[in-house]
């Protein structure tokens, strides 16, 4: 599933509750995966890993009002 993932910008959060992101994914591989952002490269085993979500344009909000009928 994470090698569909494969060069989009996604964010790691870990099983201790810290996370990176503004990263890609690189190299899924059995037991590591290889993370690069703007400054560091790193090498993080699959169990260390809680879940991935991958960064999407936020939508906008849809404007909701009335308007006065005359």
């Amino acid at each position: 599933m994470l090698k569909s993932l494969l060069n989009q910008q996604v964010t790691l959060y870990f099983t201790d509750g810290s996370y990176v992101r503004s990263g890609t994914l690189e190299e899924v591989g059995e037991q590591f995966i290889r993370y690069k952002d703007e400054y560091d490269m790193l090498y993080v085993p699959l169990t260390a890993i809680r879940y991935v979500s991958v960064n999407t344009k936020e939508r906008d909000k849809p404007r909701v009002g009335f308007t006065p009928s005359s």
